[in-house]
């Protein structure tokens, strides 16, 4: 009882030092409020039951007042149907209305009304390393937890995922995807995406959670509420998952059915670059395949494979044309 007192109170104390805006911010009972819980059952036949499973579950930030909900893509994409959970135990239907793999987010809309006020979107781009936030998850005012910006910086994942500015924060919250990072003024600035070891980036350690960062948002929710997806081409996707290990890019897996599959890149190839442009990172190696064209352009990827150079030309395709989405998106 005395921790969720003093977790109160610091939220309270957060939002009392808010700087003033145009919208005031939701009380605490709001906040908490907004924070529902997600559950989905995905399609069996889908293609990342056999890493992320048929059925999941985290957090989910309602952002509409028609019950439009966000959370991270991973909880909900390939998934058939979909629920919500409100902090007072009441679970509605929710329709899959879309998922952006470049961001990672994703998004649901109750079937029903949940009379739930949405929290309001902030601007992550404010954030600075050593400001105070709050992480909040599914569960009430037990699960908000007072952190700090460990770093903003540019996040590499290995399933061809790349954010250039990532919010890290610290200590870690141990209920984290699709929870809510709130700013000081109230606002989401973040969605809960990774639990990490070095939330600094410096190898000094330090537990701590990646967020992706709300700005992305903007630019896309018009198309994914009405399409399902961004509009436009889309970034040329192989189908590896790579390691950054000692400098070198150690392919750890290729997705079955991917095209890099097919062009004959296999696990425990090292990336070396593409076209003969030397990759200095994982990053670097997304920027360089990515700079190939839109989906369906053919990358030529180099590796080394048994201490021996080779040049594989994969024609790349949409992510999301791999996947097994339903027809809405």
């Amino acid at each position: 009882m005395r921790n969720a007192h003093r977790i109160v109170m610091v939220v309270l104390a957060l939002m009392a030092s808010a700087v003033t805006t145009h919208a005031q911010p939701l009380s605490l009972d709001d906040l908490t409020a907004a924070v529902v819980q997600v559950k989905t059952h995905i399609n069996p036949d889908g293609r990342t039951v056999p890493t992320l499973g048929l059925e999941r579950q985290g957090s989910g930030i309602v952002i509409g007042s028609d019950g439009l909900v966000l959370t991270i893509g991973y909880l909900m994409v390939e998934a058939h149907a979909a629920e919500i959970v409100t902090n007072d135990d009441r679970t509605v239907a929710a329709n899959v209305v879309g998922y952006d793999h470049e961001t990672g987010f994703g998004l649901l809309k109750a079937a029903t009304p949940l009379g739930i006020k949405p929290m309001g979107l902030g601007k992550s781009a404010d954030l600075r390393e050593k400001d105070p936030v709050l992480v909040a998850s599914f569960g009430g005012t037990g699960m908000v937890a007072p952190v700090h910006v460990a770093a903003v910086r540019e996040f590499a994942g290995s399933w061809e995922y790349l954010l250039e500015a990532a919010i890290f924060t610290t200590p870690a919250h141990p209920a984290w995807s699709g929870a809510a990072l709130i700013s000081r003024e109230g606002k989401l600035v973040g969605v809960g995406s990774l639990i990490v070891r070095d939330a600094g980036g410096k190898g000094e350690g330090g537990a701590g959670n990646m967020f992706v960062p709300i700005d992305g948002l903007g630019p896309i929710l018009a198309d994914l509420i009405a399409e399902g997806r961004v509009s436009g081409p889309a970034r040329p996707w192989l189908g590896v998952n790579t390691e950054e290990i000692a400098g070198r890019l150690l392919v750890a897996r290729v997705t079955a059915g991917s095209p890099a599959e097919r062009a004959g890149v296999q696990k425990g190839d090292i990336l070396l670059g593409v076209a003969g442009n030397t990759a200095t990172s994982l990053g670097d190696f997304y920027r360089k395949v990515w700079a190939r064209g839109g989906a369906g352009a053919t990358v030529p990827v180099d590796v080394q494979r048994a201490g021996q150079a080779k040049r594989i030309d994969v024609e790349s395709m949409s992510r999301l044309d791999h996947l097994k989405l339903k027809s809405t998106y």
